[in-house]
């Protein structure tokens, strides 16, 4: 990657009527990164891609392209694409008359729309379905018209609006890989904006995680899972038991758990919240001879591995542990329970409203119905 970044987003605040959507978010993206903006509905992630694309202008701030000013340029004269999350095809055109519309419309010549057209096809594995029209595919071969249509046009960045969400998980999974791999062989920048935490986790080399306008959290995802900054990113971020408590001694002192892991970097009295993830708590059958003990209230099998929720005595929410395969623990069960890694993260004032755990779902979900927009 080039030392430069390729985007600059310098101080963007912006601002509808009485409420502020940005407050003042900086970060930079490299070239040939795929970047993720991730965060609840409401968070400003939409907003910031929108700024980047020239739809919304911000009250303050700049961005930049390679140096140049973005703020200065109408939407259609930036060097970047956007995908949206509708697809926007017209139901009308083939395929390949999809693809080749933005080319046709700066007016590139016909032999070379139909040797980029072509080229791209090729890329997405579109090639046979060169006739077709939407209403003939399915929901991720419509994906690719969309996304061939917007790689076609060689933008140095590709604004990706929630790409995936009209597919079912199954179609999701897969095309999760296919933009990663279609990513590195077409070199291009991507930002993709959603709010499934494991589709960014997935996809991106870093993810900026977005809370009420604000940047909580820029970093890798490994990052980001390992060393949450806050108990916001912490329950964001993947599957966590969140127990909140008391520095003393250098130590996270958790109600009914004790020193739960030593924190010399917090101030001694601070509120802090100590982040122990399912795979971290390690359990014994010996319940009698453990410091700490608990009673089996559900479990969840996930095919390879399967989570296991505890009450704990004088804790309100259920403990999860995650272990290999499936298990023999029943309701009821008395079980031993030891903390492996955790890691400490500083409580503000009025936290803690989040889940302390989150439950992994445990049936399919249902398919999202497709939709079709029309020219």
């Amino acid at each position: 990657m080039s030392s430069a970044p390729l985007l600059r987003v310098d101080g963007v605040r912006a601002v509808y009527g009485d409420t502020v959507a940005l407050h003042g978010v900086s970060l930079d993206i490299a070239h040939n990164e795929f970047f993720a903006l991730l965060g609840p509905s409401g968070c400003g992630k939409t907003t910031l891609l929108r700024s980047i694309a020239g739809f919304e202008t911000p009250a303050e701030g700049r961005i930049e392209v390679e140096g140049e000013d973005l703020l200065r340029l109408p939407a259609h004269k930036r060097p970047v694409n956007m995908m949206f999350q509708s697809y926007a095809l017209f139901p009308h055109m083939s395929v390949e008359k999809n693809v080749a519309y933005g080319l046709e419309a700066d007016g590139i010549g016909a032999a070379e729309v139909r040797s980029r057209v072509a080229d791209v096809m090729d890329v997405v594995g579109l090639g046979p379905l060169a006739k077709r029209r939407p209403t003939q595919l399915s929901g991720g071969q419509r994906q690719r018209v969309a996304l061939a249509r917007a790689i076609v046009k060689r933008p140095k960045l590709l604004l990706l609006d929630e790409p995936l969400s009209a597919l079912d998980r199954q179609v999701r999974a897969s095309m999760q890989l296919e933009l990663k791999r279609l990513q590195h062989e077409v070199g291009l920048t991507f930002v993709v904006v959603t709010h499934d935490q494991e589709e960014a986790m997935s996809m991106a080399d870093r993810i900026a995680v977005l809370r009420d306008g604000r940047l909580e959290q820029l970093a890798s995802p490994q990052e980001l899972y390992a060393h949450p900054a806050s108990r916001f990113v912490a329950s964001f971020i993947g599957t966590a038991n969140l127990l909140d408590g008391t520095v003393t001694a250098g130590a996270v002192e958790v109600p009914g758990f004790g020193a739960v892991i030593a924190s010399h970097a917090l101030a001694a009295g601070s509120p802090a919240t100590a982040v122990v993830r399912p795979e971290d708590v390690e359990l014994t059958a010996d319940a009698a001879a453990a410091a700490l003990s608990g009673t089996v209230v559900d479990t969840y099998f996930l095919g390879g591995a399967t989570t296991i929720s505890i009450e704990m005595p004088g804790h309100a929410d259920p403990l999860l542990a995650t272990v290999h395969g499936a298990t023999r623990l029943e309701r009821g069960a008395r079980v031993g329970v030891r903390f492996g890694r955790a890691t400490a993260v500083a409580r503000e004032a009025g936290a803690g409203a989040e889940a302390s755990a989150q439950v992994p779902p445990v049936a399919p979900e249902a398919p999202a119905p497709q939709e079709e927009v029309s020219a």
